[in-house]
């Protein structure tokens, strides 16, 4: 049973070529809507995906703009809409060492390096400069963990554990 990714949502067309406006869902999205790049279009209504080939790639506003080979008119995608763009597990490339995908680390248990739990990460925003985790607190309160060498001390996703070293103030 083949393992399926969120890359992102198709949430409308934009303009008449048949370009798809898209919110992504993915970590690396100059690697993955690379042209010739293969995605997998899920729709609510259809049982099977439909498979997509990368013809174009470019960003407008908060949005990636994306055109597949033979739909280039605004008839052929406006069924695209609401539709999940997939990618399947084997298609997922080999990261450089301290480097993750969003799915390894979403879900992990936050702990100081005395070993005590501070919470579990819920999310991953990624700003610009580097990527924020959101960690969930048993409390229930938020907390901002930045994705940098001098806080994040041990990635472990065979455990879903990750260790921080807070800096002053990170935590209060």
């Amino acid at each position: 049973m083949e393992k399926w990714f969120n890359v992102g949502k198709v949430v409308n067309t934009h303009g008449i070529k048949g370009e798809v406006r898209v919110i992504s869902k993915t970590d690396f999205p100059e690697e993955r809507y690379k042209a010739g790049n293969k995605l997998y279009l899920f729709l609510p209504k259809s049982t099977e995906p439909l498979e997509l080939t990368v013809q174009n790639h470019r960003t407008h506003k908060n949005f990636d703009l994306l055109t597949f080979e033979g739909y280039e008119d605004i008839n052929l995608v406006e069924k695209f809409r609401e539709g999940i763009l997939k990618v399947p597990e084997s298609q997922l490339t080999e990261l450089e060492e301290d480097e993750y995908y969003f799915h390894e680390i979403i879900g992990c248990h936050v702990l100081l390096p005395s070993g005590e739990e501070i919470g579990k990460i819920s999310e991953i925003l990624t700003p610009g400069a580097n990527d924020v985790w959101v960690v969930k607190s048993k409390s229930g309160q938020e907390i901002l963990i930045p994705y940098i060498e001098d806080v994040v001390k041990q990635v472990d996703v065979e455990n879903k554990t990750v260790t921080i070293e807070p800096m002053e103030g990170l935590l209060s």
